[in-house]
């Protein structure tokens, strides 16, 4: 069986990836399972989708503990251990990222035990993790690498998956998944399916139980005030709203109204200041702002200017 997990930020089309992957070896005759999981986080969240692929029925469920192939669209993703990129990989998994860095700087700075590719398509691009259509890239390649897939398959099922949002996307997103899968011809077949997984020895995720409250201290409540404050939620962020003050009418009644986490606070003169910490990066207050006073700006451009 074939195990494939998709690593990625919201918004960077991972569950896309996920669903292409899957129809296209639905289409090679194997049973599939393909599932996104994230929770109800917007854009920039950790978020992973799961593949797997066999000749026979599949009577595994959850997601993957032990994949075969891990696929990391957004290469800041490999040191937040809430993403859980590395979980459950050895010697034979194969790890695949979307980065500019070399391959075996990787190897050597992970101490991976297995194989390291990255993606080759737009390797000029200065900020890889905000590329379009790298769902359909990683699909693509990730297609190429399991060696079971052909090309015309591929191709079958973007058709299928994308169809829905009109032909123009259909060609953009064939054009870049097969042209990831043409670059990854000299590593076709590199990833080995895996053998099966014995019940009697199975490990259990490594979860905490918690004992039952009572309903008044359980329920899904806010007792305490100013709590969801200490989550620093802008660590998700791969795009950064920088506000332009010499083209800001100070209708900032506008933008803090429309971002979804009240992450804009609004000073005595209606100047708006954008909350780092908390700010995810969705970048709904570019698209609102009337004068266009707010641009997005890559993060690791941002931090760079700023140091």
């Amino acid at each position: 069986m074939f195990r494939i997990r998709f690593h990625g930020r919201g918004g960077q089309g991972m569950k896309t990836a996920g669903q292409i992957l899957g129809t296209a070896f639905f289409v090679e005759g194997f049973e599939v399972q393909d599932a996104p999981r994230y929770g109800a986080e917007r854009r920039g969240a950790p978020i992973f989708a799961y593949v797997r692929a066999d000749r026979q029925p599949i009577k595994e469920r959850g997601v993957i503990t032990r994949p075969d192939l891990v696929i990391v669209a957004d290469e800041t993703l490999v040191p937040v251990p809430a993403a859980g990129v590395l979980q459950g990989v050895t010697g034979r998994t194969v790890l695949l990222l979307n980065s500019t860095e070399p391959a075996e700087s990787w190897r050597q700075r992970l101490k991976f035990a297995g194989t390291v590719l990255t993606l080759p398509a737009a390797g000029s691009a200065a900020d890889r993790a905000a590329l379009a259509f790298i769902g359909a890239v990683c699909a693509g390649a990730a297609a190429r690498l399991v060696g079971d897939v052909r090309r015309e398959s591929l191709a079958a099922a973007i058709r299928a998956e994308i169809a829905r949002y009109g032909e123009v996307a259909v060609e953009q997103n064939l054009e870049q998944a097969l042209a990831a899968f043409d670059a990854m011809a000299a590593h076709a077949g590199v990833v080995a399916a895996g053998a099966g997984i014995d019940a009697e020895g199975y490990a259990l995720p490594q979860w905490i139980d918690l004992p039952f409250d009572p309903a008044r201290v359980s329920a899904p409540d806010i007792h305490a005030t100013a709590t969801s404050e200490l989550v620093g939620t802008g660590l998700w962020r791969t795009l950064r709203p920088v506000i332009d003050y010499e083209h800001c009418n100070r209708c900032s009644w506008i933008c803090s109204t429309f971002c979804p986490d009240s992450a804009i606070r609004v000073e005595a003169d209606h100047t708006p200041r954008v909350d780092y910490e908390h700010c995810k990066g969705c970048m709904v207050c570019v698209a609102v702002c009337p004068p266009h006073a707010i641009r997005a700006v890559p993060e690791h451009q941002a931090q760079e200017a700023a140091t």
